[in-house]
């Protein structure tokens, strides 16, 4: 089974393909370049590397979320377009999903707390999801850095040191998390998410959970801004 994976949560994205559940190839996206302007450019290239074509494809594999509304939109659509052109189905992965289950792959072995992924939802925001035992703890949520750590903390007390931060949310409040938790460890590297998304794919859909392409449906956490806006005009919070 060949699968085509695109990741859009992100400036840089990152396309990859999978053959029968081993990654055949990357591509890492030009945070300096819009999705806009990459796309399907970055997903054309990838197959002409390993001469393939579109029609070759057996399943799409897209980030559904969470992430800007802008890079959902074109990313959703991109693989939305090229499933139906091509009689294809598509699976949605989480990012937050695929986040962790990298972290797992290309992490240090042998840890055994929770891991806590936080995406930078800007805005002074992450997107969060705690995982522990192999489900999600906790999650998808949007707050405020110091609004997950003050319940986090008050919840783990001295397991602290069994907490690992990954994305690059954590990367961008060390200081605050270790602050809060000071035996918790923040990881350095943030792994692209589009071979995940593929391999996570496969086994969906081996499965039999891959989708019709409209039945793709955006994680957003947060709700758009239009109905945050007419919110507040009506003095709704």
């Amino acid at each position: 089974m060949l699968v085509l994976a695109l990741d859009t949560t992100t400036r840089r994205g990152s396309v990859a393909l999978a053959r029968d559940g081993a990654i055949v190839d990357v591509w890492a996206g030009d945070p300096a370049i819009t999705h806009g302007q990459r796309l399907p450019g970055d997903l054309m290239r990838l197959l002409d590397q390993q001469h393939l074509r579109v029609a070759d494809i057996d399943l799409f594999a897209v980030a559904a979320g969470p992430g800007s509304f802008t890079g959902l939109r074109i990313g959703i659509a991109t693989m939305q377009g090229l499933a139906l052109a091509n009689a294809k189905n598509i699976v949605g992965i989480s990012a937050l999903d695929a986040l962790y289950h990298a972290t797992l792959i290309n992490g240090p072995s042998g840890f055994g707390g929770d891991v806590a992924v936080w995406m930078d939802g800007a805005r002074g925001e992450v997107f969060s999801a705690c995982y522990r035992d192999g489900a999600v703890a906790e999650g998808p949520l949007v707050e405020t850095p110091a609004e997950v750590l003050a319940r986090w903390s008050g919840r783990n007390g001295d397991r602290g040191h069994a907490i690992r931060f990954v994305g690059e949310g954590a990367i961008l409040y060390r200081d605050l998390i270790q602050a809060a938790l000071p035996a918790a460890v923040v990881s350095p590297d943030v792994p692209l998410l589009a071979p995940t998304i593929a391999l996570l794919a496969d086994g969906q859909a081996r499965r039999q959970e891959s989708v019709a392409p409209d039945a793709i449906r955006p994680l957003y956490v947060r709700r758009p801004d239009a109905e945050l806006a007419r919110d507040r005009k009506a003095g709704r919070s």
